[in-house]
C-alpha cells in the first residue's frame, strides 16, 4: 500500500531555480529511474558524493568505507518541476527515508539516504519538508535522511548510466527498481512524462 504523502507546504523558488539537484536513495540505478519518468527532467546521471575524488569508483565505494554515498544529480526544467516535486518524490516514492545506512538488502554508508543541497534554499528546504512530515507522523519512524551541503558530485562509471532502461531483465532492476516505477505510476500519475 502506498503511503500519501503531501507535498512540501513551501516550495521556494531559489531552492528549483539552479535546475539541478543531488539525491542519495540506495542503489542509483533504482533511483535512477524513477526520476527519468518525470515530466520536466532533463537528465538523470548516476555517481557518487559524500567522498573523496580517489575513492570515486564503483568497487570501492562498495566497501562502504569511502564515505561517499550513490547518487543521482538531476537535471530540471524550473518552469516545469519544482525541487518540492522532486522531494516529495524522493521521500514518497523513489526509497525508504527511515532505513539507516541500508535500503532493503542493500546494507552499508554507501546506500544512505541523502539530501545533497546545491544551495542554502535546498538544504533550508528540505530541513523543513522532514519535520513537517516527522509532524505528521507519514512514516511509523522517523525520516533519518542525512542533509548537507553539495561538495562535488563524481559520475560513475559509463555502464551503470541509465542502467534500468538498457538491462529490464536483469533480476535486480525487475525486483527492485520496476518496483519503484511503478509506485511512481500508481501514487503520482500526474508527474509523469507525457511522451
Amino acid at each position: 500500500m502506498a503511503i500519501s504523502i503531501p507535498p512540501p507546504q513551501w516550495d521556494d523558488p531559489e531552492a528549483s531555480a539552479p535546475g539541478v539537484a543531488v539525491l542519495a536513495g540506495g542503489c542509483f540505478w533504482c533511483t535512477e529511474a524513477v526520476y527519468l519518468a518525470l515530466e520536466g527532467v532533463k537528465k538523470v546521471v548516476s555517481g557518487y558524493s559524500g567522498g573523496a575524488q580517489e575513492t570515486a569508483h564503483y568497487r570501492v565505494v562498495c566497501s562502504g568505507a569511502t564515505g561517499h554515498a550513490e547518487a543521482i544529480e538531476i537535471t530540471f526544467d524550473p518552469a516545469r518541476l519544482t525541487y518540492g516535486r522532486l522531494l516529495q518524490v524522493f521521500f514518497g516514492v523513489a526509497h525508504d527515508p527511515t532505513q539507516l545506512n541500508r535500503q532493503g538488502s542493500d546494507v552499508g554508508t554507501q546506500y544512505r539516504s541523502a539530501v545533497f543541497a546545491v544551495n542554502p534554499a535546498q538544504l533550508q528546504m528540505a530541513k523543513n519538508y522532514m519535520a513537517e512530515l516527522n509532524a505528521a507522523e507519514v512514516f511509523r519512524q522517523p525520516i533519518v535522511t542525512e542533509l548537507t551541503m553539495l561538495e562535488t558530485f563524481y559520475p560513475a562509471e559509463d555502464y551503470h548510466q541509465d542502467y534500468a532502461r538498457r538491462n529490464p531483465e536483469q533480476p535486480y532492476i525487475c525486483a527492485v527498481a520496476l518496483p519503484k516505477v511503478e509506485k511512481l505510476q500508481q501514487t503520482f500519475p500526474q508527474f509523469l512524462r507525457k511522451e
